[in-house]
């Protein structure tokens, strides 16, 4: 059992959707160390119960890119709850899970291009990756980060408006920002979810529901394990010269899901070992 180390966010409910694993695992623990109650909405429900259970939490089966099964989860959360205070847009897929042609070019032609990038400074191996998507390769992309993202908050609202508070908390990318040469879709997908996040801040604030977005950098999760020896090209461009945890995130989500950002509202903070900076 994880033991409460501080009360930031104590009496809260916060919801975290993919929060069986990784990102979202991570911020369900850091939230519940602050005093939160946790909801978990993840597809893997064996993985969510169990971490679930560990936090004292509940966790529900949720595909988030369904916008009925999360209007019927939203509704019982409600009826059981009646109180949202945090809701943390985590769930993704990285692209390639049912795509193994274009994982094994990935990582064929990242290392080459790792190996050519040490040997000459250059790179001349490339990935074809816009021309061999296919259609169901960019919708589905679109419909778990973006459109998942959308469903999650519009039904959080349902409660939060009324509560006239509530802070929210979208997961975007650097890639939203600097773009990414082999995920063409998850960019678009991430750079969506960053204008979503400044629009609804907007919209929300006279309510006094704060939305914000994390942008991570590389970190170390299952999504970045596909990289294969490219990780060293970003490590080198890394000034920090290493990949980031998912603690880095989590602390940032505590922040601002906490009153210590209580007048942070259509911000995007970015840990990322000044990545950016590099690009």
């Amino acid at each position: 059992m994880i033991e409460l180390s501080m009360d930031r966010l104590k009496n809260k409910v916060a919801l975290i959707t993919g929060g069986s694993r990784g990102l979202g695992a991570s911020i369900a623990k850091h939230f519940f160390n602050e005093g939160a109650r946790i909801i978990l909405c993840d597809i893997d429900i064996k993985k969510a119960n169990k971490i679930a259970n560990e936090l004292n939490g509940k966790a529900y089966f949720m595909d988030v890119s369904d916008s009925k099964n999360v209007e019927d989860i939203f509704s019982n959360i409600k009826s059981e709850f009646n109180q949202l205070d945090i809701l943390v847009n985590n769930a993704g897929i990285n692209g390639f899970e049912n795509r193994q042609d274009l994982l094994d070019d990935r990582m064929k032609v990242n290392n080459l291009q790792n190996k050519e990038f040490y040997e000459t400074g250059k790179i001349n191996s490339h990935f074809d990756v816009t021309v061999s998507m296919t259609d169901d390769d960019w919708n589905k992309m679109i419909a778990v980060h973006l459109n998942g993202t959308f469903f999650c908050t519009r039904e959080a609202l349902k409660i939060m408006n009324n509560q006239e508070s509530g802070s929210i908390i979208n997961m975007g990318s650097v890639l939203g920002t600097t773009g990414g040469p082999s995920s063409p879709h998850y960019s678009a997908a991430k750079a969506g979810i960053l204008g979503f996040t400044r629009a609804t801040a907007r919209e929300l604030a006279s309510r006094n529901i704060r939305v914000n977005a994390i942008a991570p950098g590389y970190i170390n999760t299952d999504m970045t394990s596909s990289l294969g020896d490219v990780k060293k090209i970003v490590k080198s461009a890394t000034p920090m010269k290493r990949f980031g945890v998912v603690e880095d995130i989590a602390w940032a989500a505590v922040y601002l899901a906490s009153q210590e950002s209580k007048f942070v509202t259509g911000q995007t903070i970015s840990p990322n070992g000044g990545f950016v900076m590099s690009q």
